[in-house]
């Protein structure tokens, strides 16, 4: 072999071999937040400046996951009391085909969760469970047409993005170490909601090709009535209540939400 061949084998030989020892970079993130509550950090107490009643804050989970990863770009336009509907919107003004990344938490409010906790709240055990499993009912037969609307806008617009569809937790543990509140009947119907929502929002976000965060096992031990309380009970301002805390975010949600993206 003459020198000058010998010489250009050896270079790209070595070339080969940086080559597989640094892999090319991989794409760059781009990271958009949608959601109610659950996901604009509604129940941290820390909320930005200029979201108003959306109530997004740097406690939350998409926040913390993008403290923790440093995606090229992130917004959370996740708002409190947001249904399907809003979601669409959200997806509609910030979703672009250069996303590729996603996460969505909706359908607890479509279902009427503010209007069950109400009840269960100031009702009878008869009264929360009748009110329970009307929001069950809505939540087997017409949110998945919600949701498949939510979860279909969101692929035209960000075709090629990773999604993220983030469940409920259950809010009690039953029976707990709570001397006073709701009846145990009463706290197991507010849980067989969060199942409810669990069966919808995972079947319809399978369905989607996306995936499925189920957050209960997560906050198994740590609900409302646990001896560690991930949840808010009843709280002031009250629209902090029934939500995750800081740990639920943190602690959570934010390791459910990382183990599923890798």
């Amino acid at each position: 072999m003459r020198p000058a061949h010998f010489i250009a084998s050896v270079v790209t030989a070595a070339a080969a071999v940086i080559a597989l020892a640094n892999p090319a970079s991989a794409a760059a993130t781009n990271y958009v937040a949608l959601g109610d509550s659950y996901a604009s950090g509604l129940g941290t107490g820390s909320y930005d400046s200029g979201t108003g009643s959306c109530k997004r804050g740097p406690l939350a989970y998409p926040a913390l996951y993008a403290q923790a990863t440093a995606p090229a770009s992130f917004r959370s336009v996740a708002c409190s009391g947001a249904k399907t509907g809003d979601v669409i919107t959200q997806a509609n003004n910030t979703l672009a085909a250069s996303t590729n990344l996603v996460t969505v938490q909706v359908g607890g409010n479509d279902a009427g969760f503010t209007d069950v906790i109400t009840t269960c709240t100031f009702g009878s055990d008869q009264d929360c469970v009748n009110r329970v499993n009307q929001a069950k009912t809505y939540a087997a037969n017409t949110l998945p047409g919600l949701l498949n609307n939510v979860y279909g806008t969101i692929k035209a617009k960000s075709p090629s993005a990773r999604v993220v569809v983030l469940g409920y937790p259950r809010i009690y543990k039953v029976p707990g170490s709570c001397n006073v509140g709701l009846s145990d009947t009463k706290r197991a119907a507010i849980n067989s909601g969060s199942d409810a929502l669990h069966a919808t929002i995972s079947a319809r976000a399978g369905a989607a090709g996306f995936t499925y965060v189920d957050v209960r096992a997560a906050f198994t031990g740590h609900e409302i009535c646990s001896s560690s309380w991930w949840l808010n009970s009843l709280s002031w301002p009250v629209d902090e209540s029934y939500h995750p805390n800081r740990a639920g975010h943190a602690s959570g949600y934010l390791p459910a939400l990382r183990a599923a993206i890798g």
